[in-house]
């Protein structure tokens, strides 16, 4: 008999490229120890140079294809990225509904860092923000993200504290983290703010020069998914969310420190 691994499943979009979406996902949870699966949301035209297009795929498919890895494989955590669509929001909102036990880590990309079109509609925040975001065992999102879903710009830490405490009061998560690498106001320091258990906690890394590269999102919370996965609980508590995500800033900004050139316009994470 093999060794027992407990499964991560990605739901988000291909990207040809390979620099993010759900082929980075798969590297990033394999990396933090757990064995990955992928479910494709959106399908893109993109590459490291940018997205060209997105389209959203039938929410009846979706469904498909995660609820056959749900039924089989032993998995212990879901991230889900770019949906696309409301239907496929909605859609995943249900079925996540029906595994209560599984922790849920919920990215919210919506326009693309470079090229043009969406990875979420925009008739598809409201659904996003109003039924998949309660069953969120954390959201991540970053400060332009976190403005959208809680009506009110993001510009500050201090901003970053009051939307990550609306992301879970009144948006239903039970933790959710903004990214601070767009905050520049502490110039060296890029401070992640948590919003957990009533608590706000700043987790802080030395920004690194020129170090933006592509699919960075979708890597942090994939990291966060496998080493949620890795501990099989049902329900995870704020101190277990915090030492996770303690590992994975480091892993992640390690990550980062030695993304590479593939060609086109933005380098990508490799471990």
């Amino acid at each position: 008999m093999g060794m027992e691994l407990p499964c991560a499943l990605a739901i988000g979009g291909l990207d040809p490229g390979g620099g993010a979406g759900v082929v980075a996902d798969l590297r990033a949870i394999a990396f933090a120890g757990a064995f990955g699966a992928a479910v494709v949301a959106v399908s893109t035209v993109q590459s490291t140079s940018g997205l060209r297009s997105a389209r959203a795929m039938p929410s009846s498919q979706v469904v498909a294809q995660a609820s056959e890895v749900l039924r089989h494989q032993r998995v212990r955590a879901v991230k889900i990225g770019a949906l696309g669509s409301a239907g496929n929001a909605r859609a995943l909102a249900d079925l996540l509904g029906r595994h209560r036990s599984i922790p849920v880590v919920l990215d919210t990309p919506m326009l693309p860092s470079r090229g043009k079109g969406r990875l979420l509609d925009a008739r598809a925040v409201s659904v996003l923000r109003d039924e998949l975001l309660p069953r969120a065992t954390l959201v991540t999102a970053n400060a332009t993200e976190a403005g959208i879903l809680v009506g009110e710009q993001v510009r500050s830490v201090g901003e970053a504290h009051d939307a990550a405490r609306a992301l879970v009061t009144r948006c239903g998560a039970y933790a959710a983290l903004v990214k601070g690498g767009h905050l520049h106001e502490h110039g060296e320091t890029a401070i992640d703010v948590l919003a957990v258990g009533g608590e706000v906690v700043e987790l802080r890394a030395r920004r690194l020069p020129g170090a933006g590269a592509h699919g960075t999102g979708c890597v942090f919370a994939s990291l966060v998914a496998s080493r949620l996965a890795l501990r099989g609980a049902a329900r995870v508590t704020a101190a277990d969310l915090i030492e996770v995500l303690r590992w994975v800033k480091r892993a992640h900004h390690a990550s980062l420190a030695r993304a590479v050139d593939v060609g086109g316009k933005s380098r990508v994470m490799v471990f």
